[in-house]
């Protein structure tokens, strides 16, 4: 298997507020490299949010923007190139959000939520958040809500469902990214 997983964790509820991001790159069934890197969003911080990922507005005052992220790696979004997250929805509607509120235009790349395979593979849990899954799985997720933390964990699920139940059905997971 090939793709990427990604993590964001935003400053607020605006969806264009990314403070950090991660991305774990899985190539020929191997975590083959990883990026992490704080953002200094174009809002203001929330409590609640900081509260849960620990980023405070200090944090990032001399990190790069989303535009200079998005320079870095915008080479892993594009047709037939698979990127994944737990709680995909969410990363997307950052990624789309933050790719419209600077003016760039949005890639077509596919995407797969593991929190949906999760399910599927997993229905006996009592929910099916990332570090739910991780424990089942015994999956290492020492800070959750760190972006790198959690990205190399959402690849690590994929990796152990695709080694314990095949790529076939997986395959029906795979969406366009809209």
């Amino acid at each position: 298997m090939n793709f990427v997983a990604i993590d964001f964790e935003t400053a607020n509820a605006k969806r264009y507020s990314a403070c950090s991001v991660a991305l774990t790159v899985v190539r020929e069934n191997k975590i083959v490299d990883e990026f992490y890197s704080l953002i200094k969003p174009p809002t203001d911080f929330f409590w609640r949010n900081v509260q849960i990922h620990g980023i405070h507005e200090e944090d990032v005052a001399n990190a790069p923007s989303f535009t200079d992220i998005w320079d870095h790696i915008d080479s892993f979004f594009g047709e037939n190139k698979l990127v994944i997250a737990h709680n995909a929805p969410f990363d997307n509607s950052v990624i789309k959000s933050s790719l419209d509120y600077y003016g760039i235009e949005r890639p077509n790349y596919l995407t797969l939520d593991t929190v949906k395979t999760s399910k599927e593979f997993f229905p006996d849990l009592p929910n099916h958040k990332l570090d739910t899954v991780c424990d089942k799985l015994n999956i290492t997720l020492d800070h959750h809500h760190n972006a790198l933390d959690d990205s190399q964990a959402c690849a690590n699920i994929l990796l152990y469902q695709a080694t314990h139940f095949g790529t076939q059905p997986i395959k029906p997971f795979v969406k366009a990214a809209k």
